[in-house]
């Protein structure tokens, strides 16, 4: 008899209840434990490995690299602008954008060039891309700061959420 049976079988003596009773339940009591003990060890040894098998999925709605590392590669358009609801895309949809290192960026179509500049920045832990083309119409319709909401190496697509009226601006970049 180990210890803590001993132990047990005490203190159901100065309960009044008889040894032999006393060790019969608790070997039972030890019997049930181990049979649902071992019930459930394959669940936990499943849920074990779920656990361990699951890795970040880097497709989610985040950038998996730097803003600055992909705006860089390349020329891109405007493919999509809905400025709180109106769609705007056909302002800017003959423009190249050119994104420099030097913090510029080159609109350009035909002759017609504006010039403005770019900076990555983030909000809460979130990429964002911060625009200004000063006052400069149409292009003074995109200088905000635009959370990136989706970034792979052909496309980039930001969404500004206004602090006035609280409308919301959407505008897609696709690597020409």
């Amino acid at each position: 008899m180990d210890i803590q049976t001993s132990n047990i079988l005490t203190q159901h003596k100065s309960l009044g209840y008889h040894p032999t009773w006393m060790y019969f339940s608790n070997a039972i009591y030890k019997s049930n434990t181990m049979k649902n003990l071992r019930s459930q060890l394959p669940i936990f040894i499943v849920l074990f490995v779920l656990a361990i098998s699951c890795k970040k999925d880097n497709n989610g709605p985040g950038p998996s690299q730097s803003l600055s590392s992909t705006i860089l590669q390349g020329n891109w358009r405007i493919t999509y602008f809905n400025d709180s609801g109106n769609d705007e895309t056909s302002q800017f949809s003959a423009y190249s954008f050119q994104f420099n290192g030097d913090g510029t960026v080159i609109a350009s179509k035909n002759n017609d060039t504006k010039t403005g500049t770019w900076t990555e920045g983030s909000d809460n832990s979130q990429s964002k891309l911060i625009l200004n083309f000063g006052n400069n119409p149409p292009f003074d319709d995109l200088n905000e700061d635009w959370h990136v909401t989706m970034q792979n190496e052909s496309m980039i697509k930001l969404q500004h959420v206004s602090g006035g009226n609280g409308g919301t601006d959407l505008l897609y970049f696709e690597k020409l």
